[in-house]
């Protein structure tokens, strides 16, 4: 039974502002505080190494709880310092060639475009975008008409960050791994409100962030590289953690996912992500979806009735982000007004998702992510207050 009094009392900041930023950076409840402060606390009392070798156990048992989390194994765990530097370090192992494919949806976000474009610029790799079906998701039979053996990768935005699209992740690896490509899925804006488990998925590589439905702290993420795929990628960011210098002209990199790892990390944030991940798994990834599904329904609704507003998601499947204009108002003044009501929202631009908002006409859209921890009162507040901004 899902109890939203006790996640209230968990996180005190939502009873004084209806927060719908979780798709930009939530709001951790009291648990990951408690890790992160009592963490540095205890580095000022006897320094960074004393305080980490204390929680050795606790860390390395990490690894265990998100491969619980996403449907994957100890050892296909690595942690990183955002869902940016899983995404890379993932995208920059996979090799490519003159004349290799990578394929991307309508969806693709500007922090993967910019990397995939740039690297196939210096290799002479093509980059080419699934089109989109009728309901604005990847488009599955248009993917399996583009794939051929040239296709080395396939990147997969599972929830994009400008609507409540939920891609059909599954579909998409099965096809791909038909012609032998990889499945790199970011998973940035479903770990946390969704089940994500590569178990399940069937994707090759997974990337995310600890700061958004997660609800850990920023400047954390996490990476999972299955094992039947290591033995195809080229990591290359490596260091003192990733491997060994074993003889003056001789290293030996690790085999298991930390080898994408770094040396340097911070522990406190680690050990916040680590408590963020027991909370979600505590509660349970089933009801959170629930939850998120039903605020955003009631919020999707709810706007939908105001006139001048008009929701713009997409996907036969959404999830917990509603994306809105409202006529005669920019996405930031809304923000802001939306603000001075006590509502926190937050905006997305064309430059995000390029592709998508060009395709469907628009420049920008105001962004409002309620999490379970929002009492349905307060979407309805939010709703009103829409109403009141957008006059």
């Amino acid at each position: 039974m899902f109890d939203l009094a006790a996640v209230r009392a968990d996180t005190p900041a939502a009873s004084r502002r209806v927060f719908l930023d979780s798709a930009g950076s939530s709001l951790p409840p009291r648990p990951v505080l408690d890790e992160v402060i009592g963490h540095l606390g205890r580095e000022a009392e006897i320094g960074g190494y004393g305080a980490a070798r204390e929680r050795e156990d606790d860390l390395e048992a990490g690894y265990g709880v998100f491969a619980e989390l996403l449907g994957a194994e100890p050892d296909e765990i690595a942690f990183t310092d955002s869902a940016t530097r899983s995404w890379l370090a993932a995208f920059d192992a996979v090799p490519l060639a003159e004349g290799d494919r990578v394929l991307v949806t309508e969806v693709e976000y500007a922090g993967n475009a910019i990397p995939i474009l740039h690297r196939a610029g210096q290799v002479g790799a093509r980059v080419e975008a699934i089109p989109s079906d009728g309901a604005g998701q990847v488009d599955v039979a248009a993917l399996e008409e583009m794939l051929d053996e040239r296709v080395k990768l396939v990147s997969l935005v599972h929830v994009p960050t400008n609507s409540g699209l939920v891609n059909p992740a599954r579909e998409v690896a099965d096809a791909a791994h038909e012609v032998g490509a990889l499945v790199l899925l970011d998973a940035c804006q479903s770990i946390g409100q969704l089940p994500v488990r590569a178990d399940e998925l069937g994707v090759d590589l997974i990337s995310a962030t600890g700061r958004k439905w997660l609800r850990g702290p920023r400047g954390t993420g996490v990476l999972v590289v299955r094992r039947d795929v290591r033995h195809r990628l080229v990591p290359r960011l490596v260091d003192l953690h990733s491997g060994e210098w074993v003889a003056p002209q001789e290293i030996k990199l690790r085999e298991d996912a930390r080898v994408y790892e770094l040396w340097e990390a911070s522990f406190a944030d680690r050990l916040g992500l680590i408590a963020a991940a027991k909370y979600a798994l505590d509660l349970g990834l089933d009801d959170i979806t629930r939850e998120v599904r039903a605020r955003a329904e009631q919020l999707r609704q709810g706007l939908a009735a105001l006139p001048g507003v008009d929701v713009r998601d997409i996907g036969e499947q959404k999830a917990g982000i509603v994306t809105f204009t409202v006529a005669g108002r920019r996405a930031v003044e809304m923000r802001e007004l939306l603000a001075g009501h006590g509502v926190t929202v937050s905006t997305s631009h064309v430059g995000s998702t390029l592709l998508d908002m060009t395709r469907r006409g628009l420049d920008e859209v105001v962004r409002a992510s309620a999490h379970y921890f929002v009492e349905p009162a307060q979407v309805d507040q939010a709703v009103e207050a829409v109403s009141r901004c957008g006059r």
